[in-house]
């Protein structure tokens, strides 16, 4: 099998994860595909991605399209037909309607529907609604994250229930179990070449909506002694800075930017607790995560969150300051509960892995190659 997936992303932060998860964790011998052919932005850059688990059996093509772009469409069909791929793989909605073999689509989510919001590029909420109905009727599979990812395919896309499948994301293992002493990253370590495979926050973290949640944080934080944002990107920086300047409280906010993996592991083993409080999450990776580093975690029972955490972390509605600020109060002054919650945290991160999902994935692949009759009806419309 030739497999194209599409690594373009793979410097971001979920979906970066989630594609370095599947190369790491891709099956050898004779269950793994025969050839991996990613194509990237950093090879464009001839920037050679570090070497992994995996990587022998990968070809970087270079790959450079605006975002956004009939461009970028058949710019990556063309690559796909270049390879000879058997199959094309987007871990993300953008599936090209030419491309020359069948296709596999991940949908993390569907936020872009849930919560429009203004973006740099003014066509970017009409090209993601198009390209994700485009994905849902061109690919062979679909691919989710979490049961309520897949609920949102069928109900506000329409999607055939047969053709998705369900497989959450892994975890990477923490270096250690046993939290460390606390002690803030250093400005050098912070300044590293690396790059944070993932949009999560520790000590408290800020999910994807840098507006609101800060706010909510803020609110909720005078029960805390420190509060630590993780993740917020340069653009918001400015936003959230305004929003921590409370009288009182900004000594004692320390607002970071996207750090390396490593940095974010020791974040969040030396957290008395982390809060998720996003609005919506297809599945929850970072309080996932920070149960992995052996975190307390506080999470929106929202979206994905609450199955990837069940009974390990402590849920709340994330739009309830009242119910956030008792559950950090309480949490906070109860060694106990934290200690509870940190073993069940841990045992529930060890259910994940990245092989399982690389294994899992490759299935998926050998389905979506089955018997042409299976895959196109007389209508024209992909079919199971």
């Amino acid at each position: 099998m030739r497999l194209a997936l599409d690594g373009r992303k793979i410097d971001d932060f979920g979906i970066g994860t989630y594609i370095q998860g599947l190369l790491d964790g891709a099956p050898r011998g004779r269950a793994s595909p025969r050839r991996w052919s990613r194509i990237s932005r950093r090879a464009a850059r001839r920037r050679r991605p570090p070497r992994r688990p995996g990587a022998r059996r990968a070809l970087w093509r270079p790959m450079t399209a605006r975002a956004y772009s009939v461009t970028e469409l058949w710019r990556l069909a063309l690559a796909a037909r270049r390879d000879r791929a058997d199959l094309y793989h987007a871990p993300h909605y953008v599936c090209p309607p030419w491309l020359p073999c069948p296709a596999v689509v991940t949908v993390h989510d569907l936020i872009h529907l849930r919560f429009p919001v203004r973006h740099r590029h003014l066509l970017a909420p009409l090209y993601a609604r198009v390209m994700l109905r485009l994905a849902v009727r061109r690919a062979r599979r679909l691919i989710t994250v979490s049961e309520s990812t897949r609920q949102d395919l069928v109900e506000r896309l329409g999607a055939r229930p047969e053709r998705i499948r369900v497989i959450p994301n892994g975890v990477e293992r923490a270096p250690s179990d046993r939290p460390r002493r606390p002690g803030p990253p250093t400005r050098r370590s912070t300044r590293s070449a690396w790059r944070a495979r993932t949009s999560s926050s520790s000590g408290t973290p800020a999910p994807q909506e840098p507006r609101p949640a800060p706010r909510r944080l803020r609110r909720a934080s005078p029960v805390l002694g420190r509060l630590v944002l993780v993740g917020i990107p340069p653009a918001a920086r400015a936003t959230v800075d305004g929003l921590c300047a409370a009288p009182g409280l900004g000594a004692r906010v320390h607002v970071l930017a996207p750090v390396p993996a490593p940095i974010l592991a020791r974040l969040y083993q030396n957290a008395t607790l982390v809060v998720c409080p996003s609005l919506w999450e297809g599945f929850g990776l970072a309080a996932l995560e920070a149960m992995a580093c052996g975190a307390p975690v506080i999470a929106a029972k929202r979206g994905g969150l609450p199955r990837s955490s069940e009974t390990r972390a402590c849920l709340v509605d994330p739009t309830n300051v009242d119910a956030l600020r008792e559950a950090m109060y309480t949490l906070a002054g109860q060694e106990p509960l934290r200690a509870a919650l940190r073993a069940r945290g841990l045992a529930r991160a060890r259910a994940f892995s990245w092989r399982h999902v690389a294994e899992a994935t490759v299935a998926v692949y050998r389905e979506a190659l089955g018997p042409l009759r299976e895959w196109v009806t007389d209508a024209g419309r992909a079919g199971p």
